[in-house]
């Protein structure tokens, strides 16, 4: 067992869009993440929920039928089939929990860092 600092961890990220992972629960994985001034495309998860957790900053989560802020120490649960997209003005810091082999380039657009 261990314990993890949120801040501390996100802040030792070099690079935006990176993904660093910081633990595993029950088969999910713990990522963290900066991101600036991005919108991803909307798209669908069509085998598992996703978590986004705001340690620092805001951002919209955007799904078809509204568009939601989401503040610093607030997360959002993104039901899986949903389409929706990430919309981030500022820089923000994010705790994200996935399903293992949900997060990849070719649904997110990003990486991960080991």
């Amino acid at each position: 067992m261990e314990v993890i600092n949120l801040l501390e961890e996100v802040n030792k990220i070099a690079e935006l869009y990176t993904y660093k992972k910081v633990g595993f629960l029950n088969g999910n994985i713990l990522s963290m993440v900066q991101v600036e001034n991005r919108t991803l495309d909307f798209h669908i998860h069509e085998n598992s929920d996703e978590l986004f957790y705001v340690v620092e900053g805001s951002f919209y989560l955007e799904t078809e039928e509204e568009k939601t802020k989401v503040n610093t120490g607030e997360f959002i649960i993104v039901p899986k089939g949903v389409k929706h997209r990430p919309v981030v003005n500022e820089l923000t810091k994010f705790l994200m929990i996935e399903l293992s082999g949900t997060l990849n380039k070719e649904n997110s657009g990003n990486l991960y860092e080991d």
